[in-house]
């Protein structure tokens, strides 16, 4: 157990050492980009900030959606705080697209936007972690949905209305090191976020965290870029604007993908019987009316198999209801494990199975069904089991997919009252001997 433990903080330490060597890289590089001329190019920066806020208003929908899905603090407030930002990004647009007609002194102003901006991100990053971690589920989500847009609009008022009085100059300090050491300050705030995103990446384990924590990462980075900016869009500014434009493209990216599984997931629980795993009632009634038309189609028949699992009264009666729910598990792996990819296993009611068998006639029907049989008696497993099953064979002409069934059920009882018989004489039998 220790030596685990070695290993993971040791890997922990390396996983840290890569992130201070990617920071570190990235600083250095916006330096280097400081001795590059790069020409101005408003309506470049202008197409940037309509590209983020068309990234930011989608991503805002899609963490909404997924706010209403799982009641997770964190999407409700990204969504909010994304909407306005999606807003303002699309709003300051205009201000580039301008600087090159009649208005060149908002060009002196667009650093303080931007660096507005950024504390803005930082900040709501940031104070997502802290409502999630005492309030981590909701109880009113549309009302909490106005009351985050609300606050994060009223953020927004307060903090422009309290930086109104910066110096609208890039930087002071053209020759200095860190030239731009305003920059700095979201940067801390997002250095903050990055630890409470990487538990939650950990804790999650979901494209979404782990895209937040990967957006929050190149947040950072391009802070550490800004900062090296002497001027507006010089090289460290632009190298900085494209990492804040990739990172909103993660998060777009990380948010659809987490959607998609959790509608895949969604469709997947509303069509398979949540014990087995196996497909449902529901699933059962689409799957035969597939096969149905396919054989009205094609010519070509289908066969079913209902499968009933004898005594799962007295296995819970003696052993529990655990056992029970057991059993029906170990039937359903033989179903699973003796299905080719075309087949469907399903759970038809509380004890009986079905397991349809595409393409297939009586004799491959009853090979199948023998091998089921063969599968369960040799199963080592307490207690044994054994299974009671009827076949039948849809050829179309006319035929109901309700007498498909119903011949189905009708060999499987057959066979039971068989084994009834059977089980009686040898019973019979085992008495006389002990009389004799």
């Amino acid at each position: 157990m220790g030596q685990l433990s070695v290993i993971f903080e040791r890997r922990q330490f390396q996983r840290a050492l890569m992130h201070v060597a990617g920071f570190v890289l990235i600083f250095l590089a916006a330096d280097w980009l400081r001795e590059i001329v790069v020409r101005s190019n408003p309506v470049l920066q202008g197409y940037l900030q309509i590209t983020t806020g068309i990234f930011a208003f989608v991503f805002a929908a899609v963490a909404l959606v997924r706010f209403q899905g799982t009641q997770d603090r964190i999407s409700l407030i990204l969504g909010s705080g994304f909407m306005l930002s999606g807003a303002t990004l699309v709003a300051s647009s205009v201000l580039f697209f301008q600087l090159s007609h009649e208005n060149q002194n908002w060009v002196l102003w667009a650093p303080v936007a931007w660096w507005i901006s950024r504390l803005l991100l930082a900040l709501l990053f940031a104070t997502a972690l802290v409502v999630e971690h005492f309030l981590p589920r909701s109880r009113h989500p549309k009302l909490e949905i106005a009351g985050g847009l609300s606050a994060v609009i009223a953020a927004t008022y307060l903090i422009t209305a309290s930086l109104r009085r910066l110096p609208p100059d890039a930087s002071h300090y053209p020759q200095a090191f860190i030239p731009n050491p305003l920059q700095l300050l979201p940067a801390l705030i997002f250095l903050l976020a990055l630890f409470g995103y990487r538990r939650r990446k950990y804790l999650q384990d979901s494209a979404f965290d782990k895209a937040i924590y990967l957006a929050v990462w190149l947040n950072l980075a391009a802070q550490l870029a800004a900062c090296q900016s002497v001027k507006l869009l010089d090289g460290p500014f632009v190298f900085a604007q494209s990492m804040n434009v990739m990172s909103y493209a993660i998060l777009l990216g990380g948010a659809l993908f987490d959607s998609a599984k959790t509608f895949e997931q969604v469709r997947h629980l509303a069509t398979s019987d949540p014990l087995t795993g196996l497909a449902n009632y529901r699933k059962l009634l689409d799957v035969l009316d597939t096969e149905t038309e396919r054989t009205l189609r094609t010519g070509r028949p289908f066969a079913v198999l209902l499968l009933d699992l004898d005594g799962l009264k007295k296995v819970n009666d003696t052993y529990g209801h655990l056992v029970g729910s057991r059993a029906l598990c170990r039937v359903a792996d033989i179903l699973r494990f003796h299905c080719r990819a075309i087949d469907t296993a399903a759970r038809y009611g509380g004890d009986e199975f079905a397991l349809i068998l595409p393409e297939a006639q009586e004799d491959e029907a009853e090979r199948v069904a023998a091998r089921i049989r063969e599968t369960l008696a040799a199963d080592q497993e307490h207690p044994p089991l054994s299974a009671s099953i009827g076949a039948s064979v849809y050829h179309g002409e006319g035929e109901r997919v309700e007498r498909l069934l119903k011949v189905a059920d009708q060999n499987l009882y057959a066979e039971k009252a068989r084994r009834k018989e059977i089980t009686g004489s040898s019973e019979s039998s085992r008495r006389r001997l002990k009389k004799s």
